[in-house]
């Protein structure tokens, strides 16, 4: 008996046209639901779960699902056919507004140009690493020079290896931007690469510095050489639109968009004046945008991005090109703790830039937040792509999100928020005069305290830093790298950096006492009613480097505080059922205070404040103020 599978035979000519249906119909056995009764679904879920009341009305669970962005935009739980019906079409890949990718066949089957960063100070170590990507799947370099790596004059001995003419350069060296740019086209002319045939992108970026440290060279400082670009070399690029400043100092998606609309604005406008064309000088730009964990914003800014450029580009009096897009996985996104989930992180990243169309994307090694980053996490981070590309398939669709109606809503939801701080930096007079202004860093600054207050209060969670912290990890060491430029312009956030500055000084503390700060549980009651309040505690407590021995199963409150006057601490977190707090918490308070303990926590939040107690951990309370608080009754000040 064969056990070989064999397709059923098809119909010469192929299936009859009676026999193919009009629309396929997944799941056609059920009744379509309308969307009023899937509403009434999910509020009768949530009233089960006591999110919403009996008398609630219709949708009301809905709206307790949907969740508004720093942007304002309100995101809903479902989106169905109706919610992008009156929307802007978003054309056909290759074809304005570029929407769905500037390419007409995408990155297919290819994948886009995986890019990988070399900020390395010494010469010889950035070309052997350069050259050990390229060998390995990196198909173009990000090369850091002057104050961002190794000297300009290194230029030539860096990539005297290197092809030119097969694997693009695009250089960063921040105020020696100039100087690099030459030295790369005078190394170009000494290999004997023709004009028509050299790759690369020049970086030239006065706006971003502006940005980044608080100055820089006149806009129109990039004429000169980008005039003979536009001449001398057409696969180069010569002038880089970095939004990525305003997303490293906490700006929203929409932020970045509009700051990057009004820079591409300003070069256009040197340019033209410069005598070039809108189409030539349109493609001497390439932009560098952001990718973040946040997947879906990801791949909708991608998308806006596309589709604000090209209505820029309408506007004066242009029909293309498309505009050439650079994701660079999030490096503020990065922690220091647990720092092997940063290669989740550039995973996820790196999938919603290739998802949502970036011609280029950069993931960075898992460790670089920690120093130097050694061969195996470069070769993670470009493993990453190859496998996003090669194994995942990813660049096998055209705009694979295309179509979603999550997607489409939300490409527009930016597009309309990103044209409004466009216009609002415009009337200030332009990118430049907005940053000198204050305006750019003050808008920034708003959205940056929306964030930092997520990060305080768990809401926006960082798994192994805010959640789930393993306080007994083996630190992973680096070699330290320069110290950085001092930025002058828009800050830096980095979101994990205010717990990872507890956790600093909780390995002091281990390393000068022998033992980490500590807060004791006093567990009210049985295992089983203080375990989930415990743990809850401890989890958050430990985000910021303190320990939490506990009581373990008690009788009464002379129980707990016997057991906790041999720990140590001045401090007690009370944990128990809500039951158990109205029977007995005023009491363990009280010979908690007896016992010696100065300050007082509860795990909850009574509807009434209990005697004796100072504070309260619950979910969305002040995580970092509590750490704070904490340490300074560690230290005698509370």
């Amino acid at each position: 008996m064969s056990t070989t599978h064999e397709d059923p035979p098809v119909p010469e000519g192929g299936v009859p046209d009676e026999l193919v249906p009009d629309e396929l119909v997944l799941a056609g056995e059920f009744d379509t639901p309308s969307r009023d009764e899937w509403t009434a679904a999910v509020d009768g879920v949530l009233r089960k779960s006591r999110r919403i009341t009996d008398d609630a009305p219709l949708g009301a669970g809905v709206e307790k699902l949907a969740w508004t962005t720093p942007d304002g935009i309100r995101v809903q739980p479902l989106y169905a056919a109706e919610d992008v019906e009156g929307l802007p079409a978003t054309g056909v890949p290759g074809s304005a507004p570029y929407v769905r990718g500037d390419l007409a066949a995408g990155n297919v089957p290819g994948g886009w140009d995986v890019r990988q960063q070399h900020a390395l100070a010494d010469p010889e170590a950035a070309k052997l690493s350069i050259m050990a990507d390229l060998e390995c799947g990196v198909s173009s370099i990000w090369l850091g020079l002057g104050p961002n790596g190794a000297p300009v004059s290194s230029l030539a001995a860096i990539l005297d290896e290197v092809l030119l003419d097969l694997a693009p350069v695009v250089l960063d060296a921040g105020p020696e931007a100039e100087a690099a740019a030459e030295a790369f086209l005078a190394l170009a002319a000494d290999k004997g690469v023709a004009g028509d045939a050299l790759l690369g992108t020049l970086g030239l970026d006065p706006i971003g510095l502006r940005a980044r440290t608080g100055s820089g060279a006149p806009v129109d400082s990039v004429v000169p050489l980008a005039t003979r670009v536009a001449k001398d070399f057409r696969h180069v690029k010569a002038v880089v639109v970095d939004a990525t400043p305003v997303h490293e100092a906490g700006g929203s998606d929409a932020q970045e968009l509009g700051f990057s609309l009004a820079a591409g604005v300003a070069y256009l406008r040197a340019l033209t004046a410069g005598e070039v064309d809108v189409p030539t000088a349109a493609r001497l730009l390439e932009f560098r945008y952001a990718a973040t964990g946040e997947q879906f914003p990801t791949i909708a800014k991608l998308r806006a991005a596309r589709r604000l450029w090209s209505r820029v580009l309408e506007a004066s009096g242009a029909d293309g090109p498309g505009q050439a897009q650079h994701a660079v996985v999030s490096p503020t996104m990065l922690t220091r703790r647990d720092p092997w989930v940063n290669m989740l992180r550039g995973t996820v990243s790196g999938f919603a830039a290739g998802v949502g169309g970036a011609d280029a994307v950069t993931v960075p090694p898992f460790d670089s937040a920690l120093g130097q980053s050694e061969p195996f996490s470069r070769r993670i981070a470009r493993n990453t792509q190859t496998l996003l590309i090669e194994e995942s398939h990813l660049a096998r669709v055209i705009d694979p999100a295309g179509g979603s109606w999550y997607v489409e809503h939300l490409t527009d939801d930016l597009a309309q928020a990103a044209w409004a701080f466009f216009q609002e930096i415009e009337g200030a007079g332009g990118a430049v005069a907005a940053l000198d202004s204050g305006l750019v860093a003050e808008k920034v600054a708003e959205v940056r305290a929306i964030r930092e207050k997520g990060i305080a209060t768990r809401k926006t969670p960082l798994t192994g830093v805010s959640e789930f912290p393993d306080l007994d990890e083996k630190p992973v060491e680096r070699t330290p790298l320069p110290a950085p430029v001092e930025r002058g312009g828009l800050p830096l956030y980095r979101p994990a950096e205010a717990y990872e500055a507890y956790r600093d000084r909780s390995d002091a503390l281990l390393a000068e006492k022998g033992e980490r700060p500590q807060a004791f549980l006093a567990t009210l009651g049985p295992l089983a009613a203080y375990t989930a309040r415990a743990g809850f505690a401890r989890n958050l407590l430990q985000a910021g480097g303190i320990a939490g021995p506990e009581a373990g199963p008690t009788e009464s409150a002379e129980d707990v505080a016997k057991a906790f006057e041999g720990s140590g601490t001045p401090v007690a977190v009370i944990c128990s059922t809500d039951k158990l707090y109205d029977e007995r918490a005023e009491a363990t308070a009280a010979a908690l205070r007896e016992a010696g303990a100065a300050y007082v926590l509860l795990a909850g939040r009574p509807k009434e404040p209990v005697p004796g107690v100072d504070g309260y951990l619950f979910a969305g309370c002040d995580a970092l103020a509590v750490i704070g608080d904490v340490y300074g009754a560690l230290e005698g000040e509370k």
